[in-house]
């Protein structure tokens, strides 16, 4: 690994180190970062620098902006999540410029972090391919289990239509889920 590419994900790291919010013991956001690492690392063992510096900072200082000061309901959860990705993207952007990456290649870690491209580029739908699986594999059970059936169906719903033929052919295999949530990624 490059030094340059160490700085930035040592950066990353550091930054989520901070994140007041605990899971299994550590910081949140450093959690979910090296699962991402660790899940793009399996997914796309070739991906480019920008790649897996953007999969590191997915959720780079998440807690900074909190949910509740967006409004209720779906346009202000949406307004939020956009809000997150432009602060994901501009801090690890900034990050890698100052350990010595092209504006170039900051910027295509932005736009994976922005979601600008999904469908179209194939970084960015690596990346949420990348994001779907860490869901899947380490968030849906506990969060399945706060919330209705009806829910849970939309939610894997959406998530399959974000995600890649191949992503969805992969979880069908390499995940074991009922029917009639199988079924969303199917076709």
């Amino acid at each position: 690994m490059s030094a340059r590419k160490q700085a930035v994900l040592d950066a990353i790291d550091a930054a989520n180190g901070q994140d007041p919010n605990q899971e299994d013991g550590q910081p949140a956001a450093l959690l979910y970062g090296q699962r991402m690492s660790a899940e793009l690392n399996r997914l796309f063992p070739d991906a480019s620098d920008s790649l897996q510096i953007a999969a590191r900072g997915q959720h780079v200082e998440r807690w900074k902006l909190a949910r509740s000061e967006y409004p209720e309901g779906r346009a202000g959860y949406l307004a939020w999540r956009k809000a997150q990705g432009v602060h994901h993207a501009d801090v690890v952007m900034g990050l890698m410029e100052q350990t010595g990456y092209s504006a170039d290649e900051a910027e295509a870690a932005g736009r994976m972090l922005r979601k600008q491209g999904i469908k179209r580029d194939d970084e960015v739908q690596a990346l949420e391919d990348v994001i779907c699986f860490v869901f899947l594999k380490w968030y849906f059970v506990p969060f399945a289990a706060k919330h209705s059936a009806e829910k849970i169906q939309r939610i894997v719903e959406k998530t399959a239509r974000k995600m890649s033929a191949d992503g969805r052919s992969r979880v069908l295999s390499e995940f074991n889920l009922p029917e009639h949530l199988a079924e969303a990624f199917q076709g």
